[in-house]
């Protein structure tokens, strides 16, 4: 049986970061951390308890997420697969069909502190997804 690889991370398109902070954590009480214009002004969501050492949900099966601003480009939702080895990952997205399309060197990965190695790829039906390789799994 092939190793099965889980959806780690969601990712959402906003247009205005503070209504949609605003927004998400009084009708469902996510914990917004707004990063700045190096980081590309993501915002990371907290959607459920986590564990301070690791980062991560503490409860199996829940994810936390992001939003990124809003371009013509990048326009919808999409999710963050995470694999052991990004670099094989790749290939295989390639191998099926997929076109790897993020990193700031084209075909590389982007290393983001304290969180692992991440690039984006188009699948077979247009839809943009990422993979991530978590730092605790380098």
């Amino acid at each position: 049986m092939s190793t099965m690889y889980p959806v780690v991370h969601f990712e959402m398109p906003y247009e205005d970061k503070n209504r949609m902070a605003d927004f998400y954590s009084k009708a469902f009480g996510w914990q917004p951390q707004m990063l700045g214009p190096e980081m590309g002004n993501y915002v990371v969501v907290h959607t459920s308890e986590i564990d301070p050492k690791t980062n991560f949900p503490t409860k199996p099966g829940r994810i936390n997420g992001g939003f990124y601003q809003k371009t013509k480009d990048n326009p919808h939702p999409s999710v963050v697969i995470g694999v052991d080895d990004i670099r094989a990952a790749m290939k295989k997205v390639e191998e099926a069909g997929g076109k790897i399309v993020g990193g700031q060197k084209p075909g590389e990965p982007d290393e983001i502190p304290g969180v692992g190695l991440y690039v984006s790829f188009i699948d077979t039906e247009g839809n943009k997804t990422s993979l991530i390789q978590p730092s605790e799994m380098m």
